[in-house]
């Protein structure tokens, strides 16, 4: 008989959960430091674990971090040593119009 995980673990939910998670970091930061209205790098993986249930690679939320300031989401400023992020009109809207398509997406399955 199978267990209620077995699903979970499947490779489909496996992927699935990879490419709603992990590849989509951009997501998660935006929300975050939405929320917070500024927020420091450093605390950004643990906050994404504790709200998110997730972990992502500390080195992959710099990365992401540095693309989506170039591309003008969100803007950094120093305050001491410590480089704080927030949110851009542009970021704000982008992350809008991701939550509306995937609430358009979660209306159709």
């Amino acid at each position: 008989m199978k267990s209620p995980h077995d699903s979970k673990d499947s490779k489909p939910i496996k992927r699935l959960t990879r490419l709603l998670t992990s590849e989509n970091l951009w997501l998660y930061l935006l929300s975050l430091i939405r929320k917070n209205k500024k927020l420091y790098a450093y605390e950004l993986d643990k906050q994404i674990e504790k709200r998110f249930n997730f972990k992502p690679n500390k080195v992959m939320v710099y990365v992401v971090l540095y693309r989506i300031e170039n591309e003008g989401l969100i803007s950094s400023e120093f305050e001491e040593r410590r480089k704080y992020y927030k949110l851009t009109k542009k970021g704000n809207e982008t992350l809008e119009l991701a939550r509306k398509h995937f609430k358009m997406l979660s209306d159709k399955l």
